[in-house]
């Protein structure tokens, strides 16, 4: 039995509509340019002709901007529509509603060909858009007064229409494809997960706290045979122990690197929820010392059902061990018990 394929991103944002599809977009702009202090999405009524907006300073509109123009319809883009939104655009600024942008992008599924080709030559496109200008009934234009109608023939005079630019869907596809946005829109196809960090010699500031609680196991254990970290490395049992905790809380390190690169924020922290929601009540059964609780949680983190995630299936055996050390980092989880807890 054969099972359909699934369609392909392309096909797929075929299929959007245009808030979906705006919403794509403003997940492309910042591996267009990923310099954007930040790109916010204006699409909707009042909007003045920005769907997509990508700062290059924090003055937003009133510094250096590119428009993101989205248009999704069922046929290619053409040089009437086109024409009709820098219409607007330019009214826009004689306006006040912002400075012209430095980049105007014109983004659709299909663009039609006589644009591509009008838009390749700015000189020809800004003398065909104004012969277009004159006499328009477009209500962007009629509705102003004589003198902003002219503020905005002056104002494409002066403008280099190489602003003006088409974009290539699968150009856009193979840009997307690097933002941590794709595996949530698309699925994602296995990649390769960078090697396994490895406990530098000296200890991290970042793992003070998991430390100083597996150094209480010891000391509770051994007394003070094994209660600093010196006397820890001499131990024939502690040192070891210590050394292979260590490897697997920089396991579970490299798992957040690498799931902090290459996904949407928060997959790692449902890697944490997971294993916490488990170890937690394993942790609060009653143990005569400390190394029996570690032992129970680290065993029980080993068979823990994780939520399928596009992370999920990267996750190995010693990065579930080195989770529960992240958690005792962060303070959700502790091995031994304060002295008067019942």
């Amino acid at each position: 039995m054969q099972f359909p394929s699934m369609p392909s991103p392309k096909k797929i944002v075929f299929g959007y509509d245009p808030d979906e599809f705006e919403e794509f977009v403003k997940e492309w702009v910042p591996a267009l340019n990923p310099l954007y202090v930040r790109v916010e999405r204006h699409g909707g009524s009042g909007d003045h002709g920005i769907d997509v907006a990508g700062y290059r300073t924090p003055q937003g509109l009133e510094g250096p901007w590119d428009n993101y123009q989205c248009k999704r319809y069922k046929s290619a883009l053409s040089w009437n529509t086109a024409s009709a939104e820098m219409r607007k655009m330019f009214a826009g600024v004689v306006l006040g509603h912002f400075i012209r942008p430095t980049q105007y992008v014109f983004v659709a599924p299909a663009i039609a060909r006589t644009l591509r080709q009008a838009l390749a030559k700015p000189s020809e496109a800004r003398a065909t858009f104004l012969q277009d200008l004159t006499g328009t009934t477009d209500e962007v234009i009629t509705r102003l007064t004589p003198e902003e109608q002219l503020r905005v023939r002056e104002l494409a005079e002066q403008t280099d229409f190489s602003m003006f630019v088409p974009v290539d869907m699968d150009l856009m596809l193979a840009q997307h494809k690097t933002t941590p946005a794709w595996a949530t829109r698309f699925g994602d196809e296995l990649r390769e997960r960078p090697a396994i960090l490895q406990p530098p010699d000296r200890h991290d500031p970042g793992e003070t706290r998991y430390v100083r609680e597996l150094v209480k196991v010891y000391a509770e254990r051994w007394k003070d045979a094994a209660d600093t970290l010196e006397l820890i490395a001499q131990h024939p049992k502690a040192g070891d122990h210590m050394r292979r905790q260590r490897e697997a809380f920089y396991s579970a390190e490299s798992l957040r690197r690498f799931a902090r690169d290459a996904y949407p924020d928060g997959h790692f922290n449902a890697i944490l929820d997971d294993v916490h929601t488990i170890a937690v009540e394993v942790s609060d059964r009653r143990y005569e010392y400390g190394w029996d609780r570690l032992q129970a949680v680290l065993e029980a983190a080993g068979v823990i059902a994780l939520t399928e995630t596009v992370l999920s299936r990267y996750v190995r055996p010693l990065d579930r061990k080195g989770v529960c050390h992240h958690l005792a980092n962060d303070g959700r989880l502790a091995w031994c018990e304060e002295e008067g807890a019942s």
